[in-house]
């Protein structure tokens, strides 16, 4: 993989380090995908494969599949690996949960799938399901820890309202949590947010070397696109703040060279948007007017909104990552798109699944789309005390697993 790499070792390498003794004599599942490298450049799968006291009975692909090159939104169909011929299930599509016949045989559920800190991102969701699969079918499971790429000290927006629990949102925690997987695993488990309270037999595998305030750059580890959006630990920063566009007729950027790094719209004047966003000053953040055109990209995207329409909106540039808000970013420019725009900005059509607007999913509540609806003040919107952060940041003090 990269030669820098090795100066934080994650889960898998600590598991490696120790001849995988955890997992000897056991038949496996592996929940996993392209990220799962260790240190030394192998793969986890491949290690585990090559170790003929480890049997791999099947394999299981969140969102974007095995591989990773699975376009957001796409359903998986379940396969067969080329170079194993082990069976993988795919989690993404008519199934997120692994049924009884395909955990059939399996001791222990192994989950190695870099995140990227964020309520939405659906790698936290099949993590969440796998578990109480586990749970239900008295598997033992194991997290093989990896770094939050944003920190493990940010906490912003609003905790799920278990009202408008989904595949983009199943447990209570705010937009960005400030956790890593194998301390979300914790506490899901020992609060028994898992369906019907259920608790697994839950292992997880620390780091070495890592710390909350590290950002991915700063680990020695390489970039591996976690999706195939997840262009760079910079898209990963900006994400939290503009996937909410995701609820909206606004482009987040897909479908371009710097997905969710751009906003705009073929009916947006991009250089008014710009002076108006910037009039507020926000921290650590300019916005500069730019031109796009979404196109289908092989692999990556498919289908964007306004594909092969010319749209105008604003670069959101990082002047500090360290104090910069992206769910505060978004507040701002969710409410002033709606102020410039009332004619043009519409909301994204409620899901057929659980009859929300999908704004409300990604939210975790509807009060910020009805707020904005409203004509409330973005400032006081973001502040909204109904979001309860403090609790939660309470609550999360006892699964801290790093300083």
């Amino acid at each position: 993989m990269g030669s820098n790499r090795g100066k934080i070792k994650v889960g898998a390498d600590i598991l490696s380090e120790k001849d995988f003794k955890l997992l000897k004599g056991k038949r496996i599942g592996l929940i996993t995908n392209h990220s799962a490298y260790l240190s030394n450049g192998v793969h986890l799968a491949d290690a585990l494969y090559e170790n003929k006291d480890i049997k791999i009975m099947s394999f299981f692909g969140p969102e974007h599949g095995i591989r990773g090159d699975s376009p957001d939104g796409m359903k998986i169909s379940h396969e067969e690996d080329p170079k194993t011929k082990i069976k993988i299930y795919s989690l993404y599509g008519k199934i997120n949960k692994p049924t009884p016949d395909m955990l059939e045989g399996i001791d222990l559920l192994v989950y190695d799938i870099q995140d990227i800190g964020a309520r939405f991102y659906t790698y936290i969701s099949t993590l969440f399901l796998t578990m109480e699969a586990a749970a239900e079918n008295n598997i033992d499971y194991v997290i093989l820890d990896r770094p939050n790429p944003i920190t493990g000290l940010r906490i912003e927006g609003p905790v799920l309202d278990p009202e408008f629990k989904s595949f983009v949102g199943l447990v209570p925690i705010p937009v960005i949590h400030g956790m890593t997987i194998g301390e979300l695993g914790m506490l899901v488990n020992s609060e028994g947010w898992l369906d019907g309270g259920l608790k697994a037999n839950l292992t997880v595998i620390k780091m070495e070397g890592w710390n909350r305030s590290l950002w991915y750059d700063d680990t020695g580890l390489e970039w591996i696109k976690p999706s195939p959006n997840m262009t760079s630990i910079k898209t990963a920063i900006i994400y939290p703040g503009t996937c909410f566009f995701e609820g909206t007729n606004i482009s987040e950027g897909r479908g371009t060279n710097h997905p969710f790094e751009l906003v705009g719209a073929p009916f947006i004047d991009g250089k008014l948007l710009a002076e108006e966003m910037n009039k507020f000053k926000l921290p650590g953040v300019v916005f500069k007017p730019v031109h796009f055109t979404p196109k289908n990209i092989n692999k990556i995207t498919n289908k964007p909104k306004y594909v092969s329409e010319k749209c105008s909106g604003i670069f959101i540039e990082i002047i500090n990552r360290n104090i910069y808000e992206p769910v505060k970013v978004a507040m701002y420019l969710l409410s002033k798109i709606k102020e410039m725009y009332p004619d043009d900005f519409n909301w994204r059509p409620r899901s057929k699944s659980t009859g929300h607007y999908y704004i409300d999913l990604l939210s975790g509540t509807d009060v910020i789309r009805k707020m904005i609806d409203d004509g409330n003040e973005p400032e006081k919107i973001y502040s909204n005390s109904s979001f309860n952060v403090k609790d939660f940041l309470q609550k999360r003090e006892k699964y801290l697993l790093y300083d």
